[in-house]
């Protein structure tokens, strides 16, 4: 009886001890990015180039190694991170994840669909995301849209800004097709960028989110990025009715709206990100067509693209923490 009940007693422990452990497993496994935050040392103090790794799926910096937390997409700017998601299960889901320069988690939301773009304003105090609510290419006819702003000021989540009203030449504009993507903001934490589009035609919107009103500038841009200065966008445009390759980086002058394409000559299917006052960085497939390399170009059009981080995407320039 008495070793029965040592063998009784031995099997509860290791049936206990089992359970423990796939208790703690499963919180470090549902919890993993808030554990990797307390107990990682990456940060954002350092200035330099950014990045999501590609293999791993973590953040990174150039030079180091991508010890940050895993995201689909990635921005950052002033004491702000801005880090999206794909949730398993169906249908798709895209949590976006708000951190500091620290990565300690500082705000979740869910919104359906396919993490797309990120982006934080320069302040760090605006963000805004982008899903693919069907398909997953722009390339793709049918696809439809979600884009999020989120002020962190006010703490103020404007689901959808497809219900902004909407002025296209000059004339204000209805229809169930408007989708838009690839927001960024001007340092005023106010006046925005981003495209629309309608009735098989894209447009590039300026927005006013105080006024909540935007109006179209040009045609035919895409995923628009401004620049430090304020006065020059980046943006992809459709420039070939091939599916596989229709995409040319180009930067408009915003004061006398003169464009001029970059020296990137292959289809760059990405929102570019200014890494300084002259150079524009993005991602491009792999050379085994797996994965993505970021390269970056000059803003002026002259010189040639190089490969700045292979194995690589999201990339971003940060600042040094003001002393």
């Amino acid at each position: 009886m008495k070793a029965r009940l040592i063998v009784l007693t031995v099997a509860v422990l290791v049936l206990l001890g089992g359970s423990l452990g796939y208790v703690l497993h499963a919180r470090q496994r549902d919890g993993g990015h808030q554990v990797l935050a307390a107990a990682s040392t990456f940060t954002l103090d350092e200035a330099g180039l950014y990045y999501r790794d590609t293999a791993t799926g973590r953040v990174g910096r150039q030079g180091g190694a991508p010890d940050g937390p895993s995201c689909e997409r990635f921005y950052a700017s002033g004491d702000r991170a801005l880090c999206l998601r794909a949730m398993p299960g169906v249908p798709a889901r895209t949590q976006a994840v708000v951190y500091d320069r620290r990565f300690s988690e500082l705000q979740t939301v869910v919104v359906p669909g396919i993490p797309n773009r990120a982006r934080v304003s320069p302040s760090g105090q605006v963000l805004s995301w982008t899903s693919f609510a069907v398909g997953d290419s722009y390339a793709a006819s049918g696809f439809s849209t979600r884009t999020s702003v989120l002020d962190l000021r006010t703490g103020y989540l404007i689901k959808s800004v497809e219900s902004i009203p909407l002025t296209v030449d000059g004339v204000r504009y209805h229809a169930a097709d408007v989708n838009y993507w690839g927001v960024n903001f001007a340092a005023d934490d106010n006046r925005f960028y981003a495209t629309v589009s309608s009735a098989g035609k894209t447009h590039l919107v300026e927005g006013d989110l105080h006024a909540w009103s935007a109006r179209t500038l040009r045609e035919n841009v895409e995923c628009p990025s401004l620049s430090p200065d304020g006065t020059r966008i980046a943006f992809k445009k459709k420039v070939s009715a091939d599916p596989a390759a229709p995409w040319r980086l180009y930067v408009l002058e915003l004061a006398g709206m003169k464009e001029h394409a970059l020296a990137e000559s292959r289809s760059v299917d990405d929102q570019a990100a200014w890494l300084d006052g002259a150079t524009v960085g993005y991602a491009l497939p792999g050379k085994d067509g797996k994965g993505s390399d970021v390269w970056a170009v000059s803003a002026d059009g002259s010189g040639e693209p190089r490969l700045l981080v292979p194995g690589a995407s999201s990339p971003v320039t940060v600042a040094a923490v003001p002393r």
